[in-house]
């Protein structure tokens, strides 16, 4: 039997906007064809964490957080073999995610669909999660994927959510945001690493449409934040046409 075709989907945009809530509804919908990876499981060990330069507190979230060259290896194997790294284990999947309000018909309708467009294929979609997935630091990575959703949340969204979470089961321990954390490190680093992708730099204002177009990334629609059944059903739509685009022939 041949190894099924791999179309390998990368989810990412700021902290707490629902990216690992959408993995895991789109996960639900392309059942049993697919798996999900979280950037999260990448992280270094606590105790090689960079220390934030003007927080002076642990920086979990900037680029040099990431063990870069086995997140690289794990899609290169998972493009290789459609299936993710047999020693990879996630801890991620230990850490809250909290009810979405997606609407379940949606849920099921879409289901039924993607039932219908893999039954006649060889086809596993392998989604990956990240808050660092499209950077320009991030370019080698980046250009692996065949589909990529950036997901869009204000910052006062951004802040609430995140700071609503308990903290998060890290290699060594458990982490906690200490008051701050958001306006200091997270924003802040998303600003810098993502400004390239708005127009004027803008994160709060309009995606560059030809940046983006070139880049091959499906930006969420704006008036999406904070309608989780709406965006499902809009990544549903990106990630099915491609489906059909890559459809083995017969």
């Amino acid at each position: 039997m041949s190894t099924p075709e791999c179309i390998l989907v990368g989810i990412s945009g700021p902290s707490s906007s629902g990216k690992t809530t959408l993995s895991r509804h789109l996960r639900d919908i392309f059942s049993p064809s697919t798996f999900i990876l979280h950037e999260d499981d990448f992280y270094k060990p606590d105790a090689d964490i960079p220390t934030h330069l003007t927080a002076q507190i642990a920086d979990w979230d900037c680029l040099g957080s990431l063990n870069l060259p086995a997140l690289h290896s794990a899609l290169r194997h998972i493009k290789a073999h459609a299936a993710a790294p047999p020693d990879l284990s996630s801890k991620e999947d230990q850490n809250e995610v909290g009810k979405s309000g997606v609407d379940g018909k949606v849920i099921d309708e879409l289901r039924s669909q993607a039932r219908n467009l893999l039954q006649d294929g060889n086809i596993t979609v392998a989604i990956v999660d990240g808050f660092l997935l499209f950077s320009e630091e991030m370019k080698e990575i980046r250009e692996v994927f065949d589909v990529k959703l950036f997901l869009r949340t204000d910052y006062s969204t951004a802040k609430r959510r995140r700071e609503a979470r308990s903290g998060y089961v890290t290699i060594e321990g458990f982490w906690e945001d200490p008051p701050g954390y958001v306006e200091n490190v997270v924003w802040p680093n998303y600003v810098r690493d993502h400004a390239f992708m708005f127009e004027r730099g803008d994160v709060d204002g309009t995606l560059d449409e030809a940046k983006c177009a070139q880049l091959g990334i499906a930006g969420m629609p704006r008036q999406l934040q904070g309608d989780m059944t709406g965006c499902v059903t809009w990544a549903y739509e990106v990630l099915s046409k491609a489906l059909v685009e890559n459809k083995p022939k017969k």
